[in-house]
């Protein structure tokens, strides 16, 4: 029975989106990072991002690409980068499937930034990295 089945909970596995300054340092950039703030690895990441949502002055529905990232292994208090993001698409929701092995227990979680919520206003301090960023 469905019931019967056991969905582990993720916790203190966090998605941030940060701004950076490019390598030429001459311009901001947005990178999407992937926080592990367990004191284990998690092994074999895999994680899908899309954004979707609508144009609020055509009412046309909006669907990026479907982006498939595999991680490896991230060790415990540590991050990962999973991709730019340009802001074009801040004004739809950008949703990213984390999956993931610690111990023998496999774990999936859906972290959804909503449209119009990664802004300079809703930064905070990203612990780990140290930087200005939105994080879920």
């Amino acid at each position: 029975m469905k019931k019967d089945i056991e969905i582990p909970k993720v916790d203190k596995v966090s998605v941030a989106v940060v701004k950076e300054l490019n390598e030429e340092k001459t311009h901001e950039i947005y990178n999407v990072y992937l926080l592990n703030f367990r004191d284990s690895m998690l092994k074999n990441v895999l994680i899908s991002s899309k954004g979707y949502g609508e144009n609020k002055t055509t009412g046309e529905k909006i669907n990026t690409s479907v982006l498939r990232h595999f991680i490896g292994d991230v060790e415990g208090n540590s991050y990962a980068k999973i991709e730019p993001i340009v802001e074009d698409v801040f004004g739809v929701n950008n949703e990213y499937w984390v999956s993931f092995y610690s111990g023998n227990q496999m774990y999936d979680k859906k972290y959804i930034f909503l449209a119009e919520s990664i802004l300079d206003e809703n930064m905070i301090n990203i612990p780990i990295l140290n930087q200005k960023g939105v994080m879920i």
